[in-house]
């Protein structure tokens, strides 16, 4: 997760210090400390934590899964509103609530599994020792670690989605 992080403070950064050169080329204030303190921290939960979750999501569910699951973020802010803010209950609201529901239920509830081969790989990405990472170490570092491996050939059946390590035809 460490890289995640790190793509994320890149980019906090970079947008922040782009958005505050803006804010001071238009002649804004800079507000009291304690403001500053409280968006920081807003801005860390409500940006900074989705975001290293949606890069780690990624990289372990894919673009499509990671993209229809994060899509269903502004239906829960929705949702506050009603209770918190009183918005109504349209006809709308409910059928595309239904409809996100029932489409983070198929995605969850699917189960893919049959015997595949994956191939002879060389690369580098957080793991720990399983089926898939079976290499020795100069240290006893079993625990999730990043280092570069070579992944040999390996027929089995387990359930999976389609994700960097499952491309196969059927």
């Amino acid at each position: 997760y460490v890289d995640a992080i790190w793509i994320a403070s890149i980019k906090g950064f970079a947008a922040g210090g782009v958005n505050i050169c803006l804010a001071m080329i238009l002649g804004a204030d800079w507000p009291p400390l304690p403001s500053i303190m409280g968006m920081l921290l807003v801005g860390c939960f409500s940006y900074g934590i989705s975001l290293i979750l949606f890069i780690v999501g990624l990289r372990h569910l894919g673009t499509a899964r990671t993209g229809a699951y994060f899509s269903v973020a502004p239906f829960f802010g929705a949702v506050l509103a009603i209770p918190l803010l009183g918005e109504a209950v349209s006809s709308r609201f409910v059928i595309a609530g239904t409809l996100m529901a029932f489409g983070i239920w198929l995605h969850l509830t699917e189960r893919h599994e049959h015997a595949h081969l994956h191939e002879a790989k060389d690369h580098e990405h957080d793991h720990a020792h399983d089926d898939h990472h079976r290499h020795e170490h100069d240290d006893l570092n079993l625990s999730n670690h990043n280092q570069r491996h070579c992944h040999a050939p390996l027929t089995h059946i387990h359930s999976h989605f389609p994700d960097t390590h499952h491309r196969h035809n059927h």
